[in-house]
């Protein structure tokens, strides 16, 4: 595992010292704060972060390509790639490094919204339950979406491509319940079974199911175990 630090904390610092952190989150921060306040000064608002998180949902599954469109692509267009997978370190760690890193970011861009959270108390009397549920939701969301990005700037040097990929799977992952609601039966609960949205809904609304958390902690395993395996290809090519 240190290997795996020593990586994440060489990307977070690669982060702030550039303006990729700053840009990304400025943009996350300026739209969340627009939708709030279109949402609060809406006739019977209602005192919670439901919509707020909803949107910023949305917002996440741009971002998420944006953070980690060049934690691998860029590595593979420099051709420094190939140097960091002959040191004395494994794919796997490679991958996680670079995820802990992003989810860093991510994370703290999150936090700069909770003064959000703070007007609300200071002009109303929300429920916390709700509040903490949502944001609960949204860090779950948010792990998978950067999964999902890490393994699409995996397969290409372009940082345009692995974005465009990345964002093009989690549309495809967040709105596919749609479709659902024009198919019936098996169908039907499978495609509402692989959405994000429709796992993310419950914990917008405060309620906390352990099948939504596993069904995000699964997709973040299963996208992160995709780009180890990405990776590894390299070794024979």
């Amino acid at each position: 595992m240190r290997n795996t630090f020593t990586i994440a904390w060489k990307e977070t610092k690669a982060y702030f010292t550039t303006p990729t952190a700053y840009i990304v989150g400025a943009m996350f921060l300026v739209l969340t704060g627009i939708f709030f306040v279109f949402d609060m000064t809406r006739p019977f608002a209602e005192a919670s972060v439901r919509n707020f998180v909803s949107w910023a949902s949305l917002f996440i599954m741009f971002l998420a390509p944006l953070l980690t469109m060049r934690l691998l692509a860029e590595e593979q267009k420099m051709g420094t790639l190939e140097l960091l997978l002959t040191a004395p370190v494994q794919d796997w760690e490679v991958v996680l490094g670079k995820y802990i890193a992003s989810f860093v970011t991510l994370m703290v861009t999150v936090a700069f919204t909770f003064y959000y959270v703070v007007l609300l108390y200071v002009f109303a009397t929300p429920d916390t339950g709700p509040i903490l549920s949502a944001y609960f939701g949204l860090v779950l969301y948010g792990s998978a979406a950067l999964a999902i990005g890490l393994m699409a700037s995996s397969l290409s040097g372009n940082q345009i491509v692995a974005a465009v990929v990345g964002i093009g799977i989690l549309l495809t992952l967040s709105f596919i319940d749609r479709i659902a609601s024009i198919v019936e039966g098996l169908a039907a609960d499978v495609l509402n079974g692989v959405s994000m949205n429709a796992h993310f809904t419950d914990f917008a609304r405060g309620v906390i199911d352990t099948s939504h958390i596993v069904y995000y902690i699964s997709m973040a395993a299963v996208f992160l175990f995709i780009a180890v395996r990405s990776l590894e290809t390299r070794r024979w090519r």
